[in-house]
């Protein structure tokens, strides 16, 4: 089941004080982006946070789950977490800090003389 848009416009509009948020869809999903790094993934209208040490400290209590068959787990984040505006929006900004930038692809040089 592919998660609604009312889920993923509540979520971006919670996390949106983090920095530069957006929502992309991805496979009838959506991954969550802040200042340009992936941190997160919405699968089934639950959010799943990359897991980071900074990530798993600040979390009270810790539940991992794969958002997908076969995906590593990330950090399956509660409905009452999911209401709290400051400490998702935290757990957010630590996942995007400690997270590295994405890797720019290199265009293929096939072709070329």
């Amino acid at each position: 089941m592919a998660s609604r848009q009312s889920t993923i416009d509540f979520i971006v509009d919670q996390i949106s004080d983090a920095g530069d948020v957006s929502a992309r869809k991805m496979f009838g999903e959506y991954g969550l982006y802040c200042n340009g790094k992936m941190v997160a993934l919405v699968c089934d209208d639950q959010l799943f946070v990359k897991p980071t040490a900074g990530g798993r400290s600040r979390l009270k209590t810790v539940t991992e789950a794969s958002p997908y068959p076969r995906a590593k787990p990330y950090f399956l984040i509660s409905a009452e977490m999911l209401e709290d505006h400051e400490a998702l929006t935290e757990l957010i900004k630590i996942t995007a800090t400690e997270l590295p930038l994405p890797v720019k692809k290199k265009k293929n040089s096939a072709g070329k003389k």
